[in-house]
């Protein structure tokens, strides 16, 4: 049986890809500063899988504590989560992003290299694109100077990862996710940012439930069909199986060259307005919004073209956009 180490496994993609790992009979180990995530997402994730994860509590911008992990765990690939991914608060703290996203990645692939672990699934962005000429977005979409310093950290980070793959035998695949929404079928697990949310569909729900006055939409003035920006947005549990069939791509040696990259998304883009259009239809509540200047550091328009990863990971989005919104609901409920 093969152990995996999860960076970030307790944050909201982690968790869900921790889950699906556990189901498919890989030992799990979870690394997590609990910085962005709680304590109790570990309960959860034993309560829906009926398997006990390791867990350490550590910081990864420390590199004794790297150190020592790796001193006393052996594990057969990693999948690394742990970073910053606000856009907003990256332009307002570019230096931290830089030191977290960057430091961290650093400190694991020096680690790899020294005790001949080859796996890695990285957690990259279709943020890479910057604002792409043409939609969707496919692999040869090219990399453009990044919209903000979260963006341009993903950036950085394959490239690191690249050049590493090929001076030190690593194999590894970034996958690009676009914009990961909802929560586990089981509502045990879900989104849960800590403080203000920094994405769309957990102030959707806060305001929903009263625990945010109102939604701010941010310019009604870009050039699209009602004004608001499109984002593709994926079910997270669909996403969370793609890292499953990315990292047996590596075990089985299917990869094609040593650094890999694939677009995880939907392929259909939706506005914010029709965004809560669908959250006011599928839960039956009214939001109270208002549309306020555009925010630093974001595009118009983003959506996959999945093809390449349909055809080479074998893997297809299968929820629905109102699928993710009930379930994102359905957890908000659950822990107002």
């Amino acid at each position: 049986m093969k152990k995996i180490l999860v960076t970030g496994g307790l944050g909201f993609i982690g968790s869900h890809t921790v889950v699906e790992l556990l189901n498919d009979g890989y030992e799990v180990v979870i690394i997590d500063n609990l910085s962005n995530s709680k304590i109790e997402v570990l309960n959860n994730i034993v309560e829906i899988t009926s398997k006990k994860p390791d867990f350490y509590q550590l910081d990864l911008r420390v590199k004794s504590e790297i150190k020592n992990f790796f001193d006393n765990n052996k594990v057969d690939g990693i999948i690394h989560f742990a970073a910053f991914k606000a856009v907003g608060e990256s332009v307002e703290k570019p230096l931290e992003y830089y030191e977290n996203n960057i430091g961290s990645l650093v400190y694991l692939l020096q680690e790899m290299r020294n005790r001949n672990i080859d796996n890695f699934i990285f957690s990259s962005s279709c943020t890479v694109y910057g604002q792409a000429d043409e939609l969707p977005i496919t692999e040869n979409a090219p990399v453009k100077p990044a919209e903000s310093p979260y963006g341009n950290t993903k950036q950085i980070g394959e490239e690191i990862i690249k050049e590493a793959c090929y001076a030190n035998n690593l194999n590894a695949i970034a996958l690009r996710y676009f914009n990961p929404i909802g929560a586990h079928d089981s509502i045990k697990i879900g989104e849960l940012p800590l403080g203000v949310p920094q994405n769309l569909i957990p102030f959707v729900t806060q305001t929903a439930a009263g625990i945010r006055e109102q939604l701010s939409i941010f310019g009604n003035d870009y050039p699209t069909a009602d004004g608001t920006a499109i984002r593709d947005y994926i079910h997270v549990v669909d996403l969370a199986k793609a890292h499953i069939v990315s990292l047996q791509r590596l075990f089985d040696k299917k990869n094609k060259h040593p650094f890999e990259f694939f677009n995880i998304g939907t392929g259909t883009g939706s506005s914010v307005l029709e965004v809560v259009k669908s959250f006011e239809q599928v839960t039956s509540q009214k939001l109270n919004y208002k549309i306020v200047d555009r925010r630093s550091g974001d595009i118009t328009a983003a959506y996959a073209d999945t093809t390449l990863a349909n055809k080479e990971l074998n893997w297809k989005a299968q929820k629905t956009l109102d699928q993710a919104l009930l379930s994102a609901w359905l957890w908000q409920q659950k822990n107002i």
